[in-house]
């Protein structure tokens, strides 16, 4: 394998470009030749495809988002789109991928590969943190940090008002930012979409708290919750509770953006050495992941179908430390 190139896609998370930067210069080091496609599959599609020297990604390891851009493409869920993203690879004879994304990612890598024999290795982006076959994604960790920076500051104001606050945070299918934010933000309440809370259970807690001269209070609420969003959620509530003065928080895309931590920067790195490496070594179909603190790789459909189960000691711990 000569040429190899690699693009982000889906939605972005901090520490994209530290993996960018750590698969060009692994290319570079094992003289490869390494090419940057923007923009995702739309890019590839489309011949956004150039060639990448170490020069081209100082100075980004500490930048948030993606230098390549990222798109969802419709195109490529297509054979016609998929023929011309195969077409455009052929023309600069690239031969092998490294995709820096999550399950919609990696289905339309194991799509091609089937289709064209593209082989492509795949590191873990997206702030969820709830793919199967690695202990973290990249961009978890910053992301729950900005998520925890803000429910301190929240936490202020509910003091000082004597106030309820629902903080939304990311998580439209899993819990994995809002069990730590709870945790670490001394939430007296969490809800995901792993564990039904009712309502019923919210308002008898709350009740509680009020009867045991308790005067704020902060839920976190992951935006996949059962019982609906934390708009929904506050209104539900206040109608049982009225006297409850409470505000509701949705911290949204902000969780997404900024510099990412130093896990999250080491994590890119060593993912976008091992994509390099991988490839050369005749793996594909396969995403590079740390569990138990040690490199593995993960079938594409192991990762795409498989569930990440949240420790429900997690949540215990939520219930423990809120008393």
């Amino acid at each position: 394998m000569k040429k190899i190139g690699v693009f982000t896609s889906g939605g972005d998370a901090p520490g994209m470009n530290a993996c960018i930067r750590a698969v060009v210069r692994a290319s570079i080091y094992h003289g490869l030749e390494i090419y940057g496609i923007q923009r995702g599959y739309n890019g590839m599609i489309n011949g956004e495809i150039f060639q990448m020297q170490s020069t081209s990604v100082s100075n980004i390891i500490q930048k948030g988002g993606t230098i390549l851009k990222s798109a969802r493409s419709k195109e490529f869920m297509t054979k016609e789109g998929r023929k011309q993203a195969y077409e455009q690879l052929q023309k600069h004879g690239i031969e092998g991928l490294v995709a820096i994304g999550g399950n919609g990612t990696f289905t339309g890598a194991s799509i091609f590969y089937e289709e064209y024999g593209i082989p492509t290795l795949g590191a873990p982006g997206t702030i969820d943190n709830d793919l199967y076959g690695t202990d973290y994604t990249i961009g978890y960790d910053t992301a729950v940090n900005t998520a925890l920076d803000a429910i301190d500051k929240i936490r202020d104001t509910a003091d000082s008002h004597e106030r309820l606050f629902f903080v939304e945070v990311m998580g439209r299918d899993s819990g994995y930012i809002a069990i730590p934010c709870a945790i670490g933000g001394g939430a007296e309440i969490v809800m995901i979409p792993e564990a039904l809370t009712s309502i019923e259970a919210v308002t008898a807690s709350l009740t509680q708290g009020r009867n045991k001269n308790k005067t704020s209070f902060v839920i976190v609420i992951a935006e996949g919750e059962k019982e609906g969003n934390s708009t929904v959620i506050a209104r539900q509530v206040s109608e049982v509770l009225p006297h409850l003065d409470s505000r509701v928080t949705i911290l949204g895309h902000v969780q997404r953006g900024g510099k990412p931590t130093a896990s999250d920067r080491m994590l890119a790195s060593q993912l976008g050495i091992a994509c390099v490496e991988g490839l050369m070594a005749g793996r594909t179909n396969e995403m590079a992941g740390i569990v138990n603190s040690e490199l593995v790789f993960t079938p594409f459909i192991d990762t795409i179908t498989k569930k990440k189960m949240i420790n429900p000691n997690y949540t215990r711990m939520v219930d423990i430390l809120s008393v």
